[in-house]
């Protein structure tokens, strides 16, 4: 089988292609150590979970409740909230005390996740460590 015309002495034409098949290769795993090299986007509110349990009180602690309605609004202890600065401002407060009362934070059912994740995201940012979810049994 003859790959080229043979010329005139006889010898058969060296091929003018390139073997693309290395460069090909190389190009594949330079685009696969990108994909690990990659830092991974983390958009959540990372909260520092309690190690062991806490030893037995007899007093009991403070609690302040925010329920966030399924409109968004949020209520301190049963009273509106108007707006995000005067949330912020009772959340410094909370988080300004030596020892921070519990916040228990309390969203309705139909509530968007945007509302919830804003309020965790200001007491993370503010500094307020005692925080929980309460009422998780109506997600069930």
């Amino acid at each position: 089988m003859s790959v080229g015309s043979p010329k005139a002495g006889g010898d058969p034409e060296p091929m003018m292609e390139m073997n693309m098949t290395p460069l090909i290769d190389v190009m594949l795993v330079l685009i696969i150590m990108l994909i690990i090299t990659i830092p991974k986007q983390n958009h959540s509110v990372n909260l520092n979970m309690p190690v062991g349990t806490p030893p037995p009180s007899n007093i009991k602690p403070v609690v302040v409740t925010i329920d966030v309605d399924f409109d968004g609004t949020i209520l301190w202890d049963g009273q509106v909230v108007p707006d995000r600065a005067t949330l912020e401002s009772k959340l410094a407060s909370v988080a300004a005390m030596a020892d921070q009362p519990e916040v228990h934070l309390r969203p309705n059912k139909l509530v968007a996740y945007k509302s919830v994740a804003g309020v965790m995201a200001s007491a993370q940012r503010l500094g307020v460590t005692k925080i929980g979810m309460v009422g998780n049994e109506q997600f069930q």
